[in-house]
């Protein structure tokens, strides 16, 4: 079984450009003062999942999440059924080539319940 890598990046807003590239619209800064919680008016998060050369051609399965000061998960948006704390994304990629896909997450509105540390955690096909 091969290895996939990814890198991630956060910024202020993310796009895919003709599945080619992720590219960021300015960067996050830190945030050292400021009221809390606060409400963020847009977090982008850049995906890059880097499949070797000879890797499988099959359908990949990601999961995102947030984690707050205090380990909770964080309410990523709201949908019809309530808060949606996970987006799910699935790909198929691989081949004899080694291949990069991009993803693109922009996040509106993402509150942020106090000061700390985040963590924004991605598993891949039920791993972390």
């Amino acid at each position: 079984m091969s290895t996939i890598e990814l890198d991630a990046f956060l910024a202020d807003s993310v796009a895919s450009v003709q599945g080619q590239a992720v590219r960021a619209r300015g960067r996050m800064e830190p945030h050292r003062r400021g009221p809390v919680p606060a409400r963020h008016d847009r977090v982008g998060i850049g995906l890059l999942f880097r499949l070797p050369a000879g890797s499988a051609n099959e359908p990949r399965r990601f999961e995102l999440r947030m984690h707050g000061p205090a380990d909770e998960e964080l309410a990523l948006g709201a949908g019809p059924e309530g808060p949606v704390n996970r987006i799910a994304g699935e790909f198929t990629a691989g081949g004899s080539e080694e291949q990069i896909v991009p993803i693109a997450l922009n996040l509106n509105g993402l509150a942020l319940p106090g000061p700390g540390d985040y963590r924004v955690v991605i598993s891949m096909q039920g791993g972390t």
